[in-house]
């Protein structure tokens, strides 16, 4: 799954109907570069793709002062559910990027469905933190290998971590924090609680 294109369209879902460089301003304000693989090209290209897919399309365009006008794009049906598609992959993902884009737009989506796939990703965490650290006895020793156990134990560590953090963040979500979908218009606002800012 691309994180890219999740962004795109958890972005063009807010702030619709926009252009490419409001989508790339909007990434770039979150700093979303430090914590995803986003690139001005990338952006461009998910559009472009999206929109060749039929999940987005194009709505005119925009004056602009500093050149030719910007093509205004507006989510589909098909990309709505593209969306919601993306966003179920991405909650109980373990990549990081992905967990992150979906992490960035949660408050899209009911909080009892936001809890299911958070758990669900916890469970998938603690699995692969459990199946690192098996593996270490069927390595040579620390010293013996090219620091295979130090590698297991640094992983093993990540996911215990990437765990800790679900479970901070499913409590939030269980004690009522954060304003979801089903709690009005969260998620299709100008503001964006869910976002942390820099």
């Amino acid at each position: 799954m691309s994180a890219v294109r999740l962004l795109v369209l958890g972005v063009m879902r807010l702030r619709q109907p926009t252009h490419g460089y409001a989508v790339r301003r909007e990434l770039l304000s979150w700093r979303a570069e430090t914590w995803t693989n986003v690139k001005p090209g990338s952006i461009y290209h998910a559009l472009k793709q999206l929109t060749q897919e039929g999940k987005l399309s194009a709505f005119g365009t925009e004056d602009s002062q500093q050149g030719p006008g910007r093509t205004l794009f507006r989510m589909t049906e098909a990309g709505e559910a593209e969306f919601r598609r993306l966003m179920d992959e991405a909650l109980v993902s373990v990549d990081m990027e992905e967990l992150g884009a979906a992490i960035a737009f949660m408050d899209a989506l009911p909080r009892a469905h936001v809890i299911e796939k958070l758990r669900e990703q916890r469970r998938r965490s603690e699995e692969v933190r459990t199946s690192l650290l098996a593996m270490i006895p069927n390595f040579p020793g620390r010293y013996e290998a090219p620091h295979a156990t130090d590698l297991l134990e640094l992983w093993s560590g990540v996911f215990e971590n990437l765990s800790g953090w679900t479970g901070g963040v499913l409590a939030r979500l269980e004690s009522g924090e954060y304003r979801m979908s089903d709690q009005g218009q969260a998620g299709l606002s100008g503001t964006h609680s869910s976002m942390p800012q820099p």
